[in-house]
């Protein structure tokens, strides 16, 4: 017999929209309004947050420091992979990701935009990729992520 689910086809459980989860999640983390990430798009199996580059948050060099970018991997991964959060789990966590720097960190602000590639019902894989926007608003690619995020359920916090 095959599962069906009742939710409108954008919602998650709770009724949340994936823009309203995210944005609540976001907006619930210390360390993400310590960074001053704003969210992007966000529609299901996709989302994007952005942080604009200040000189707290840039190494030696003035650019973008890796840690910010892989903030930023890893939450545009967990923001993308909550949109698909299945019926029954309560949160998520990121179990594992592999970042790959490509280029320093240059622009006027840092994109994440994370793609779920495969949901099921214990975890997530995510693909995102960091771009940053140059001042004459074209962005490049610095990182790519894979991420691995596993699903919290209730049953699982004991």
């Amino acid at each position: 017999m095959q599962e069906t689910d009742s939710r409108p086809p954008n919602d998650l459980p709770h009724g949340e929209s994936p823009m309203e989860r995210v944005t609540r999640v976001l907006t619930m983390q210390p360390f993400s309004m310590l960074v001053g990430a704003k969210v992007g798009h966000v529609e299901r199996g996709r989302a994007e947050l952005i942080v604009g580059n200040r000189p707290d948050l840039t190494q030696n060099n003035g650019y973008i420091h890796g840690g910010v970018i892989g903030y930023l991997a890893d939450n545009a991964s967990g923001c993308a992979a909550s949109t698909m959060l299945p019926e029954g789990a309560a949160s998520l966590v990121t179990s594992e990701y592999k970042l790959n720097l490509v280029r320093p960190a240059i622009g006027r602000r840092a994109i994440a935009r994370g793609e779920v590639v495969k949901a099921g019902r214990r975890q997530c894989v995510v693909e995102t990729r960091v771009w940053c926007e140059t001042e004459a608003g074209e962005e490049k690619l610095v990182a790519i992520a894979l991420a691995t995020l596993a699903y919290i359920y209730p049953e699982d916090r004991g």
